[in-house]
This record gives C-alpha cells, sequence and structure tokens, in this order.
C-alpha cells in the first residue's frame, strides 16, 4: 500500500506538471518592445508640471549586449528631477511570483542621484508596487517602495556606484502574498542579498502587470542616459 501511494503521488505530480499547474511566463527582451509610456509631468522634480528633457531610443547597438539595447535618456537643467518608463504586459491575477531581470550600462555613474527598476500587478482592488531603487548618492543603499504609505524605506543593503562603460546584472525577486507585496531578494553582478520586507498595497481597479525603470537626476541635474539591455520578466 505505501508503495502504491507513492506511485500515485509521482504520477499525479508528473501530471501537473505536463497540464502545466506549475508552469511560468517569461516575457524577454521587453527593452525592444513597442508601448513603452511615460507623460508630461514625468520629468519634473517631485511631481512637477515642468517636465525635465527625456527620451527613449530603442535598437541601439552600441552599447549592447545582444545587438540591439534601449537607451534611457534624462537631462535638463531642474536638480534632482526624475522620469519614469513603463510598459504594460497584461493582465494575470494568478500570478504572484515575479523575477525582473535586467543589464544596465551607464557611462557616467555619478550623473544619476538613483536608479529605480518596478514590478507592478493590479489585481481586483488593489495595486500592489514592486519599487526597487539603488540609491547610492545619497544613501549608498537599496531602497524599496511602501506603497500604503508613500514612502522610500532603505534596506541596509549596500548598492554601491557602478564603474563606467561596464554592464552589470541586477534580478530582483519579488512576490504577492497575505494582501501584501513582497520584497524577496536583489541579486547585483552575483551578489544575493535577502531583502524579506512586505507592504501593503493601495487601492486601484483592473487587470495589469507592467514593469517600470526610473532614473533620478543628481543635485546638478547633469545629462545622462542608462542602456538597458535583455530586460526580461518571468511569473508564475
Amino acid at each position: 500500500m505505501k508503495t502504491y501511494f507513492k506511485i500515485s503521488l509521482v504520477a499525479l505530480s508528473l501530471a501537473f506538471l505536463a497540464a502545466g499547474a506549475f508552469a511560468s511566463t517569461t516575457i524577454s527582451n521587453i527593452d525592444q518592445r513597442s508601448g513603452w509610456q511615460t507623460c508630461s509631468t514625468c520629468g519634473g522634480k517631485s511631481g512637477s508640471t515642468v517636465a525635465a528633457p527625456h527620451i527613449l531610443t530603442q535598437g541601439i547597438s552600441s552599447p549592447s549586449l545582444d545587438g540591439a539595447s534601449a537607451s534611457f535618456f534624462l537631462g535638463g537643467s531642474t536638480p534632482y528631477a526624475d522620469v519614469i518608463w513603463w510598459n504594460r504586459l497584461g493582465g494575470n491575477d494568478s500570478a504572484s511570483h515575479f523575477v525582473y531581470d535586467l543589464w544596465f550600462y551607464v557611462k557616467n555613474p555619478s550623473a544619476p542621484q538613483a536608479l529605480e527598476f518596478d514590478v507592478n500587478q493590479t489585481v481586483g482592488s488593489a495595486w500592489y508596487v514592486f519599487g526597487t531603487e539603488c540609491n547610492y548618492r545619497q544613501y549608498g543603499q537599496w531602497r524599496v517602495w511602501d506603497t500604503k504609505n508613500a514612502k522610500w524605506i532603505t534596506t541596509g543593503i549596500a548598492c554601491q556606484l557602478p564603474k563606467a562603460y561596464t554592464w552589470n546584472h541586477v534580478t530582483l525577486e519579488y512576490q504577492r502574498t497575505n494582501g501584501m507585496a513582497k520584497f524577496i531578494s536583489v541579486t547585483f553582478n552575483g551578489v544575493k542579498s535577502y531583502i524579506n520586507r512586505s507592504y501593503y498595497p493601495k487601492s486601484c481597479s483592473g487587470s495589469q502587470i507592467s514593469v517600470a525603470v526610473q532614473l533620478d537626476g543628481n543635485y546638478l541635474q547633469t545629462d545622462f542616459s542608462l542602456y538597458v539591455d535583455k530586460l526580461t520578466l518571468t511569473y508564475w
């Protein structure tokens, strides 16, 4: 009886796998997808209605890892101006685990105040913002977004100034669990650090998953471009 029971469990697990019960969805090369959006006031300081110049250019052959990167540019003269771009990937209310993976390259690492990479999910009446930034100019740490209270939380995980003219690899892991957005870990150039912090969402109706890239200018608002390549989101 015990042997038969074990065999039955194995057969059942294989059946689930064959049916795709544990399958994940991977969307690759998001940096080259159409549909990237920003807005006229998304390049201002602290939500200002005066936007800083910002441009997205796709299909950049150099610098690139796969022959086609995307250049996110921020300029202007207003100190600490920032800009965000996002790409909507469609809805999937059953998805609760997310892995956001990308490579980035910057010629002048001292120009940004911070670099932000986000995953957003709207499910039912809740908007989960998995906002994560490398704020190396002011804090020298990775920070995560407390959506309900609309504030950044320092994690104690060091985020050092990246090398100029060098590709850097970032992997961010998140989970929607117990009605909260859980920040699991950040892996930077092969070094993995666990965040393990959870925050409540805010109210918003709909069904949508999106990824975002945000550039924050420094006190001089030095012009710079962030090159992003092989941007991938995996969820299940």
